[in-house]
């Protein structure tokens, strides 16, 4: 399939989520990870008018920015070592992986001495994988207080990623589970403003976790393809 291709197949599948769920489409968005693609591919990604990019290392990302950085609007997607804070601050809007206190200091460091507020999102590790990164569910309450003061780093919702299954219908309840937990969040009012956003849901899955009310879904393979080697 082409990109063009992809792209409409995909738009078709999240509409017909959005109609068995009662949602209305344009309240999901659609991040393109280029992180399995070079400059060429990414340009494409662009031209085709999918807006928003993610990239989860910045040493894979740092030839695309420098070639295509003052296009789309970059999500940071991967696990972030406080030591790279320095180089993605001001490159990615939304940084889509805060599981721990000093990286948020750190990004606090940074945005403050830029003058810019950076949107973020709390990853959580709903289904308590060992292999994944993220909070545990009931570490996320204390994890907000314990950042309330910050005035540059906004979290605006909660991040998950479900384990890879032959039958996607089993990643339901780990979709469910970040629903239900920013909802309880929100009901606690622990944040000056709501979280409104959740980012969930891949190219194996992304249509359960629009069921399950997805707002960010991170499409890889099945949108902007790999290439080999």
């Amino acid at each position: 399939m082409s990109l063009e291709d992809r792209i409409k197949d995909v738009q078709t599948r999240i509409g017909e989520a959005c109609s068995r769920s009662g949602r209305a489409s344009h309240d999901v968005n659609v991040i393109a990870v280029t992180k399995y693609v070079a400059v060429p591919a990414m340009s494409a990604v662009l031209d085709s008018g999918l807006v928003h990019v993610g990239e989860n290392r910045w040493q894979n990302a740092a030839e695309k920015w420098e070639q295509l950085g003052e296009r789309g609007i970059w999500h940071f997607i991967g696990h972030l070592q406080t030591n790279k804070v320095k180089d993605i601050v001001n490159k990615f809007k939304y940084i889509h992986s805060l599981d721990r206190i000093s990286l948020a200091q750190e990004l606090e460091r940074r945005a403050s001495g830029l003058d810019m507020q950076i949107q973020a999102f709390l990853q959580v590790n709903i289904s308590g994988e060992e292999s994944k990164y993220g909070l545990a569910p009931e570490a996320v309450q204390p994890f907000l207080k314990d950042i309330a003061h910050l005035k540059h780093v906004k979290v605006i919702g909660l991040m998950t990623m479900a384990p890879h299954e032959e039958d996607p219908e089993q990643t339901r309840p780990v979709f469910r589970g970040l629903r239900e937990l920013r909802d309880e969040l929100n009901g606690q009012a622990l944040t000056s403003e709501p979280l409104t956003e959740l980012s969930m849901g891949m190219s194996n899955d992304f249509e359960v976790a629009v069921e399950e009310g997805a707002t960010w879904l991170r499409l890889g393979s099945v949108l902007v393809g790999k290439e080999e080697g």
